[in-house]
Order: C-alpha cells, then structure tokens, then sequence
C-alpha cells in the first residue's frame, strides 16, 4: 500500500499488487474528534453490565461465522495468505477467545471482597475492584490484520473501554471490514472507531491522549510509541519482535520434530511473530535431521491453486531483509537448500545450516521464509545459546523426556513455551500471551490479559464507632513508646506470649481496637499474664 495524493492511502493486493481501493487519511482535526466521541461512549458502556457486552461478543462471533468466506477472501487478497492459514491464523483464535471470555470474564473482572485485613485494622473491610481505563487506543501490524486488531479489540470492550484502532497502512480494508462487523452487531455509536495513516497518524492519535496503548508490531516502533506515550504520559503494552527458538533434543520423535519445524517456520511464508527462526539440534542426530528437514522443505507448495501452503509475501520491502540476512549467512559459512527465489511476491523457503551466532539470521528478526539450523551437544550449552538474544518471545523444546523438557524450557528467558508442539500454545485463549526482553511487556488473552485492560482500585471501609485512634495526633513520647511496643509485639522475635508480656503496657493504648465480641477475650489475656487493666 502507498501513501497517495495528497491525503489518500491507496491499499493494494499482496497477490498482485493492483489498486483496491483508496482511503482518505485521518488528520488531527479527525482524531481529536474521534477521542471525545469515544469518551462519551467508554461512559456509557462501563455502566453496561458485563453480561450484556458478552452478549454483543456472542453476536460478534456469530457475524464472523456468517461472513467468514468474505472475511477469508478479504483477507487472501490484503495479506497474500492461503486460505487455510486465514482460518487458523486469523479466525479460529478470535472465535476462541470470545468463548474463552464467555465462560470467565465475569468471574475474572468481578470485585473481590474477601481481602484479610491485618490486625491493625479493626472492624475494617478491604476490597478490590476493576474499572476501565477509559478509551483504548489499538495499533496493529500487517502481518495478521484481523487477529491481532479484533483480540486486544475484544478484550478492551469485554474489560468496559471504548477503541481507537489503527491498522498498518498495508492492512486499511481490514480495518474497514472489522467496522462493518461492528456495525452488522449495532455495537453502540462511537464506541469502536478507526483512524487511517502511517507513523504520524499514530502519533496524532496518541498525542490525543487515550487511556491505554496496545500495540503489536516491531521494536522500533513499539520504542517510538513507548517514547510518546511517555511525554504524556500514558501506559503502554507493547508486544514486539521476536527470534523464536526451537531445541531439539537426539530422543524426540524426529518424524513429528520435521513437520512441526516445516510449519514453525514457513507458516504464513515465515511472516509471524512467534515464527520458529533458530532451529538447535543435538548433534547426535544433527546430519541425518538436517538432510530429512531438507527434502520435506523442497516438497512444500507456494500459491494460490487448489493446493498451497506458502502464500504471497504480504510487503516485498520485507524480502530485502530476508535475502540480507541469506546473504550474510552464506558469506559466513553457511550451507542452504537451494538459492532464494522470489516468483512473483512468492518466496520459496530455504534450509539454512552450519549457522553461528555471528550471522544475522540468528541475531537478527527475519520475519521470512529461512529455517537456520545449528547443532548443539548439551543441554548448559542449547540453554545458553536460546537466551543468546535480545528477544524473549515463545520458545519449543522437543524430547520424549518430559520432564528434562519443562525442567529446560523454565530456564529460557521467554514470555510462553511449549512442549512438543509449536506456535499452536499462542491459540491458547486461557494463557496471557506477551513477551520480556526487546519483545515487549504486557499480556493479552486469559485472566491476566482480560485484567490488563482495566485498573485496580482498592477500598477500605471503617465500621469502627472509636471516636480516636492510635495513629492520629497527638503525637508524643509515650506514642512513640506505644507504637514502637506495637510494632515488636506484630514483628518481633519470640512467642506470642513473650511479645505482649514484654509490650503489655503499649499495647494498652489498642484495647479499643477490639470489636465488642472480642474485648473481653483481648481483657482476660492481659489479665492473665499479669498486665491487664480495667477497660
């Protein structure tokens, strides 16, 4: 997609490159607006009972089921996907997610009284509550457009805020497409809103002062809106880059480790954030794996006929990097499958091995179709070398040891592993989802995710009928002697009985602080050591 005349973004077809349609480009003006509608409408819509936000969810879920071969098409024509990688890469975690939210978000989102108070509140109940932030500003990458908008979308409405979202430029009629979704649903006027633009509109926008900032997408820009939101400032989460490893150990079902890799890394032609991009093989095994992982490579199919597994590179930009690090990697001693082709916007995909951590491709997000392969003897020097990156996003760990393999993938700095399996544990609705290091902070999906999207707020409610207390004024010596006495007989060393032997006298100064039920307990203890006085 490029920017146009004057203030037009023209999208365009991954597949071919032809012109689709053009979009008018949100200005300041536009934005500012946008921002106080949404302010009317997040009101509005965190006074809605959370039953009936899972209802307009329910309906959500129910227009993408009706429309989903429209949604497949649309999505084909903007990203270059195939149409099966649009159902599982694209559809099938949103429709998951809403049921997820379905079954948990009251429970998770509901206030929670049962909050103990220590001893030094008396007749004192402690709770907490969740509120919306207010308005949620979105921004979202182009290389899965409707997941990675409608997601954090979802879980900000079902959370009670109102959205602001920003596709990339390369991703407008998704964009579009998910308006026209909330509008089949009849969601409440202004309370899902798009803007349209590159760089400056999502300054603009943050700049306008949403609540919250969620934003997917790569490290340099997650550190551009880092740094703006700051001068605000406003909280952000940020899910960036990641350079995911898979570690393969001699005892794994090497069958099952071969097709797994071959998905890992050539789903989406390579185009995913928790891609398999550095693959470690014990060098038991380490020959025979490479030249299996070589000839299924060469059997994968790319386009757009009856059968496909590789669509179209969603940006060719995004080639310059992948033949960058190729090149690089070849310069330095590396072997491949074969030479890189690009017929058309197609890529075919490539085997590197005999890689180092010299090379680019396994320092370096490629976010392409390159698998490098590197061998590995033990299991200290595979940990060190898939915590030798500035990334920490997902990681698979692979062996009919299992557990030697959690006992492995606790001690990798990462946001989310699995076992034996790869990229499908992200699908997972029940587990937060986000990244440490250079690939972000935050979560989404799960409670932890669904709780992100709202603020804390604490209460304490006083039932107590003392007319004084303890910690308030005046202050004197003797306070002093009885809040020093209160603190030993809370914290000191030795038995109950030895603490308020020692401190009975300070510790006369919180009868009161016994409820009435409990006074004449507190009374006769101090009596029977010997320190109590009337009340």
């Amino acid at each position: 997609m490029a920017v146009g005349v004057a203030e037009t973004i023209t999208a365009t077809s991954a597949l071919d490159g032809q012109a689709l349609k053009s979009y008018p480009i949100s200005n300041a003006d536009d934005i500012t607006q946008n921002i106080k509608q949404a302010r009317i409408a997040a009101e509005n819509w965190a006074a809605t009972p959370i039953a009936q936000r899972l209802s307009f969810m329910a309906a959500l879920q129910t227009a993408i089921l009706e429309k989903i071969d429209h949604i497949t098409e649309t999505l084909v024509t903007v990203t270059g996907k195939v149409k099966t990688e649009v159902i599982l890469g694209e559809i099938y975690p949103i429709l998951e997610l809403i049921r997820y939210y379905e079954k948990n978000a009251a429970k998770i989102l509901a206030p929670r009284s049962e909050v103990t108070s220590p001893f030094a509140f008396p007749d004192a109940k402690a709770s907490i509550e969740r509120q919306p932030y207010g308005v949620v500003a979105i921004i979202s990458p182009w290389n899965f457009p409707l997941q990675l908008t409608l997601n954090p979308l979802i879980t900000a409405l079902v959370a009670g805020n109102a959205v602001i979202f920003k596709t990339s430029e390369l991703s407008v009629p998704v964009g579009e497409l998910i308006l026209q979704l909330c509008e089949h649903i009849a969601l409440p006027q202004h309370l899902v809103q798009q803007v349209i633009g590159a760089a400056k509109t999502g300054e603009s926008l943050i700049d306008n002062r949403p609540d919250l900032v969620f934003m997917t997408g790569g490290l340099n820009a997650g550190r551009a809106i880092m740094a703006r939101a700051a001068q605000h400032p406003i909280p952000v989460m940020l899910e960036l880059g990641g350079k995911d490893a898979m570690l393969v150990f001699a005892d794994a079902n090497l069958k099952r480790v071969c097709k797994a890799a071959l998905y890992g890394a050539f789903s989406n032609s390579g185009q995913v954030c928790v891609s398999v991009e550095r693959l470690y093989v014990q060098d038991l095994c380490y020959t025979a794996f490479v030249q299996e992982l070589c000839a299924a490579t060469a059997k994968l199919t790319i386009g757009h006929g009856v059968e496909g597994d590789l669509g179209a590179l969603t940006t060719l930009a995004q080639f310059e990097i992948v033949q960058a690090h190729y090149q690089d990697a070849l310069a330095k001693g590396a072997k491949a499958s074969g030479e890189l082709q690009l017929h058309g916007r197609y890529l075919r995909p490539i085997v590197l091995w005999d890689v180092n951590h010299d090379m680019q491709v396994m320092q370096e997000e490629t976010f392409g179709a390159l698998l490098p392969v590197m061998a590995f003897s033990t299991q200290e020097q595979v940990i060190a070398l898939a915590n030798d990156s500035q990334y920490g996003l997902n990681v698979s760990v692979w062996s009919l040891d299992i557990a030697q393999a959690e006992q492995v993938a606790r001690r990798l700095k990462v946001g989310n592993w699995a076992i034996n399996d790869v990229i499908k544990n992200i699908g997972h609705a029940g587990l937060p989802f986000g990244g440490v290091k250079n690939s972000g902070f935050g979560r989404y999906h799960g409670a932890e995710g669904l709780r992100q999207f709202t603020y804390t707020v604490s209460g304490l409610t006083s039932r107590s009928k003392l007319d004084d207390e303890p910690n308030w004024f005046p202050y004197s010596d003797d306070r002093y002697l009885q809040m020093r006495g209160f603190v030993d007989f809370l914290f000191g060393k030795g038995s109950l009985y030895q603490r308020i032997k020692r401190n009975g006298a300070a510790l006369q100064a919180f009868r009161g602080y016994a409820s009435s039920n409990l006074q004449q307990h507190w009374h006769n203890l101090l009596i029977h050591l010997g320190i109590g006085r009337d009340f």
